[in-house]
């Protein structure tokens, strides 16, 4: 479909690809890949025509469309989001209302007149192309999109201009699926969707009939969605069959043979150079020194690409703390008419590292607040643990950066202990890298800002992380720098993302935000689905017990029967502090089970059936633990009724 032969492009003086040779053939799944500035976006604006090669060919087959979905900046107004997306399909619109002309002129004419047949003939072709067009489920495929795309029902006929940037990316993508053009070039398309959208994305993907050339820094969604990779590497295109995960493997074994054959030229030139030295002036060997001399101006020599340095960051390791971090006990939480919570009960747990999950507008920056405790709860009850420290990464968190330091001078303050190449290595991973260190904070993009926020955090933790979308904005590099330091955080992380590999890896519990409720599921995002797909989870480590009193009057818990046991003599007090120390030995090794079981559903791998064997026991264990603690904290309350 369309076709680029010996194709050249550059950026002021830097060449982004040169000698590009590249057929998109219909019904391609291709992902664009490559460090930034590497040229992928200009790629698909090329592609897309809106912008031109600086030499080469670039051929297009007659009539192919194509639609582009830049990363931001579309925006629409003066229709609701349903008429916007209907809009897509004109001719099949055009159609509709010339179809209610016709039929109106029919019941005017002379049915035995010529004008009559003339206008039935019209009325049957305007019908059969009508239909061909599929223009009586236009609005069926518009509904379908719309809810794929995560638009709740009521906004459907809101207008577009009372929508957020985000959703009006959302709003462009929606028209773009529903066109269907021969080559969807998608930049970024999954920026603005949660996790429920992107699995609805994903599986119309696979379904699209055409081809499509996605840039992207999700690898789970390309994994999922792509059969081609075209690498932009050191100024060429380099060409991959299969998905994110071959390509990467692919790619190593590629850049080590290019090593392998730039040490043989390598001792291949120093061969010719030492014989040429030493033969020169030796008129018995000046045909074999000829024949070398010219063997060197013929050689093709060898690049070894500049190599970007893989960042090695580890966090300064806090201070312990105690074994449960922040406990919610019946929590809810509203905003006027506008419930988000309703009694949620929950227990963060010293080494847990959580992913929060679910829908737009579901509640789960509302919950990071609420575990920071920088947003009031209406009622219920939040306990923070022994010495816990906290740090929260909102999404707007570049506000509360100096807007007038300087970004390397603030870093430095930031991490006095660090060596100033540590720092800029550190802020090169996340994108910083040249003039952009000596950059008044205030001067950066609200993503850039937020980028610089997250890299400070690293420096100095506390025990308690709570991030807010830490992953938005940052590339693949950056990402690894992140999933890796956290994974070799020993404190307590609850996050939200929308990278399903990073919650994959990062994640040993997920908690599924949505309803006024908060679940725990053990487990990364795939034994999330899969728990939801077999209707079961495990419950909060405190049981959430909903009230019956009616609405306005006061809620009180029924006190347990143990506590109307008063007094103890010697021998009961010794017993209920003996049975104390077994369930607290017996907490011990069921929590280093639970790790064991947890590390094990890391390492299963594709193995389904197996890692559905592990999440039973982890469920089981996960169980049996509660029932510990209630004992625990039973026999406890009844020690110290005692006095």
């Amino acid at each position: 479909m369309i076709r680029f032969a010996n194709a050249r492009m550059r950026y002021g003086d830097r060449v982004l690809f040169d000698g590009l040779d590249w057929l998109v053939a219909p019904g391609d799944r291709i992902g664009l890949v490559g460090d930034n500035g590497t040229g992928k976006t200009t790629l698909l604006k090329i592609i897309d025509g809106s912008e031109r090669l600086e030499s080469g060919l670039i051929q297009r087959q007659k009539r192919i469309q194509t639609g582009y979905l830049p990363q931001e900046g579309l925006t629409f107004a003066g229709k609701t989001v349903f008429e916007e997306c209907v809009s897509v399909f004109t001719e099949a619109v055009q159609l509709e209302a010339e179809l209610e002309e016709l039929a109106h002129r029919m019941g005017e004419v002379d049915p035995e007149g010529g004008e009559f047949q003339t206008v039935l003939d019209r009325y049957e072709w305007c019908s059969s192309r009508y239909q061909a067009l599929d223009g009586y489920s236009k609005e069926a495929q518009v509904g379908t999109v719309l809810a794929g795309l995560a638009f709740p029902r009521a906004d459907w006929d809101r207008p577009c201009e009372h929508f957020s940037g985000g959703w009006q990316m959302r709003v462009a993508l929606a028209k773009l699926l529903l066109a269907k053009p021969n080559i969807l070039l998608l930049d970024e398309p999954t920026n603005h969707l949660d996790l429920e959208a992107r699995n609805w994305f994903e599986d119309y993907l696979k379904g699209y009939p055409h081809a499509f050339v996605i840039v992207s820094h999700d690898r789970f969604f390309l994994d999922a969605t792509i059969q081609k990779v075209v690498h932009l590497w050191n100024r060429k295109a380099h060409f991959y069959t299969g998905n994110y995960s071959k390509f990467e493997r692919l790619k190593d074994e590629r850049l080590e043979q290019i090593r392998k054959a730039y040490k043989a030229q390598r001792d291949r030139i120093e061969q010719l150079e030492v014989f040429i030295n030493r033969f020169r002036y030796k008129a018995t060997k000046a045909r074999q020194v000829q024949s070398r001399i010219k063997e060197l101006e013929r050689m093709d020599r060898i690049e070894i690409p500049r190599e970007v340095k893989t960042i090695h960051f580890r966090f300064p390791q806090p201070v312990h703390s105690g074994r449960v971090v922040v406990e919610l006990d019946r929590v809810a939480k509203s905003y006027g008419e506008t419930h988000v919570f309703e009694e949620v009960s929950l227990r963060i747990e010293r080494g847990d590292r959580i992913a929060l999950v679910g829908a737009n507008g579901a509640g789960k920056s509302t919950l990071i607040r609420i575990l920071a405790d920088t947003e009031p709860i209406n009622s219920g009850r939040r306990t923070e643990g022994y010495r816990v420290g906290i740090d929260h990464f909102a999404q707007d968190q570049y506000k509360e950066l100096d807007p007038d330091a300087i970004v390397l001078d603030d870093l430095l303050a930031h991490g006095p202990l660090m060596a100033e190449s540590e720092l800029r290595g550190l802020l090169g991973s996340f994108l910083f890298s040249g003039d952009d260190v000596f950059k008044p904070i205030g001067v950066l993009s609200g993503g850039e800002r937020n980028r610089y926020a997250l890299a400070r955090l690293l420096l100095r933790p506390s025990n308690l992380l709570l991030l807010d979308e830490p992953t938005n904005h940052l590339d693949m590099r950056a990402k690894h720098v992140l999933l890796t330091a956290l994974l070799g955080f020993e404190g307590t992380i609850v996050f939200v993302s929308h990278d399903r590999y990073f919650i994959n890896r990062l994640a040993n519990k997920v908690i599924h935000v949505g309803s006024g409720e908060a679940e725990v599921y053990p487990g990364g995002y795939e034994d999330f689905l899969w728990y939801r797909q077999h209707g079961t989870a495990s419950r909060p480590a405190v049981k959430r017990t909903k009230s019956k009193t009616k609405k306005g009057a006061a809620k009180v818990r029924k006190p347990r029967r143990l506590r109307r046991r008063r007094t103890l003599g010697p021998a009961g007090i010794r017993s209920i502090r003996g049975r104390i120390d077994t369930i607290e030995r017996e907490i011990e090794e069921i929590e280093e089970s639970s790790a064991k079981l947890q590390e094990a559903l890391q390492m299963a791998g594709s193995d389904r059936q197996g890692r559905e064997r592990t999440l039973k026991k982890l469920e089981a264990s996960q169980q049996k633990m509660q029932r510990r603690e209630r004992e625990w904290a039973e026999l406890s309350e009844m020690l110290a009724s005692q006095g």
